[in-house]
């Protein structure tokens, strides 16, 4: 299992502590793998975009209207997290579905 997201990001401390056995990957520093990245859009869209981040804020319209795949690439803090996968399947965000999909409490 891995889960990505930002070491600095409450939520994915949170999700860690309940996941002891998750690889954790810090999508700013190390990014996100061009076929996690790819099967996520597929999966998700644009909803893998956080337009409620400050970093959303700070885009013009000019980016704010770029492909998500480009946008990501160019600012991983935009996506929600954190972005879980575990055997193939990907989980996005850290609600009660989640958990619950993850056996966890």
């Amino acid at each position: 299992m891995r889960l990505f997201g930002l070491k600095s990001c409450d939520t994915c401390r949170k999700a860690l502590k309940l996941l002891p056995d998750a690889q954790f990957v810090d999508v700013r520093s190390d990014g996100l793998p061009q076929d996690v990245l790819a099967q996520a859009l597929t999966r998700f869209g644009e909803t893998l975009l956080n337009t409620r981040s400050t970093t959303w804020r700070g885009l013009d319209e000019t980016e704010r209207a770029r492909a998500p795949a480009d946008l990501l690439a160019d600012h991983p803090a935009l996506m929600k997290r954190p972005l879980i996968e575990r055997d193939g399947e990907l989980y996005l965000g850290w609600n009660a579905e989640t958990r619950t999909a993850l056996g966890v409490g």
